[in-house]
């Protein structure tokens, strides 16, 4: 009896023991399969996020490649262009080494100008070129309130008024195209008359009294009336083949004895009676003046500044010039 028990007792025993070993075994499952299944979320979210990671990087090349594509494009147009500028290039060095390059044989230095501002079917020629400059008030400005105004500065402020400087550099763009073979010579007038420079004639190759004839005219500070017949009688004593006049409109002064022709009787202003003179009285003082220069048969070219309140002026300095074989231009306000 007391050994069948010990053999249930026994046999109870060794099923306990196997009951803790499958338990034991049992939870090691259960911890190795949530370990699993956390190993397999990471990975599933690292799949996920490499999946993600791929397709932002496929993107990226792709745009990139488009890119890529779009500047070699650029590249090749580039090139296409830059061969095609290298034969426009070559083709004009090839023209350029067909012209006739002129040397500068000017005298006087005039940095202001080069040859390509010759103004068109205007030339400095002729054996004998005689320059007629206007140093009237009316030369300091265009419009006639500033002209006032002006009259009423300093002499140093007259001698840097707009126009006047403008007179200067057209007298020395004259000067600077003279012959070498020529001779020149250069008369200023206002109320008088003045001749410019240390002789009474320069040679168009001598640079020192070309020079001479520069420094004097920027002596010279404009102001009082305009007598052409003064400049014209001072200019003939030259016996001039060409004469070149620069001025900016119809005289309105003349000589004292005016006062005695028919034509001016109701022209007061002519021998100190007024103190203006009316656009028909300067239309004909103007024709009295030319009529009686004794100069109609030489060539003459005005070049005619702007003046505000004369615009007459062009009509009778072009019948003038025309009739002598010579020409009248108003140049644009950007010459010289």
């Amino acid at each position: 009896m007391s050994c069948g028990l010990g053999a249930i007792i026994l046999v109870l025993m060794l099923v306990k023991h196997d009951v803790e070993h499958v338990s034991d075994e049992s939870e090691r499952l259960t911890a190795d399969m949530e370990r699993l299944k956390k190993a397999e979320e990471q990975l599933s979210a690292e799949v996920a996020n490499t999946l993600r990671s791929k397709a932002a990087t496929t993107g990226e090349v792709e745009a990139l490649e488009f890119k890529i594509s779009k500047v070699q494009r650029e590249i090749d147009q580039t090139r296409i262009e830059i061969t095609a500028r290298r034969g426009e290039e070559e083709d004009l060095e090839e023209t350029i080494k067909t012209i006739e390059v002129k040397d500068n044989t000017d005298v006087v230095e005039n940095r202001q100008v080069g040859e390509e501002n010759y103004l068109i079917g205007l030339k400095v020629e002729g054996k004998r070129i005689g320059i007629l400059i206007d140093s009237s008030a009316s030369m300091m400005d265009e419009k006639l309130v500033d002209i006032i105004r002006q009259k009423n500065m300093r002499a140093s402020a007259r001698a840097q008024a707009p126009k006047w400087r403008r007179t200067r550099r057209v007298a020395n763009w004259l000067l600077a195209r003279v012959p070498s073979d020529s001779l020149v010579g250069m008369v200023s007038f206002n109320e008088t008359a003045r001749k410019l420079g240390n002789v009474s004639e320069v040679s168009g190759k001598d640079a020192a009294g070309l020079g001479h004839i520069a420094a004097d005219l920027n002596e010279i500070i404009p102001g009082g009336p305009t007598n052409l017949a003064a400049g014209l009688k001072a200019i003939k004593a030259f016996n001039p083949t060409d004469i070149y006049v620069v001025t900016d409109g119809l005289p309105t002064a003349g000589d004292s004895g005016y006062r005695s022709l028919n034509p001016f009787s109701g022209c007061s202003a002519l021998w100190g009676g007024a103190t203006s003179i009316s656009g028909e009285c300067r239309a004909r003082l103007f024709r009295h003046t030319i009529d009686n220069s004794g100069l109609m048969k030489v060539r003459t070219n005005v070049i005619l500044l702007p003046l505000e309140g004369d615009p007459e002026a062009a009509v009778f300095f072009w019948r003038w010039s025309a009739l002598t074989g010579g020409l009248t231009i108003s140049p644009a306000g950007t010459w010289p």
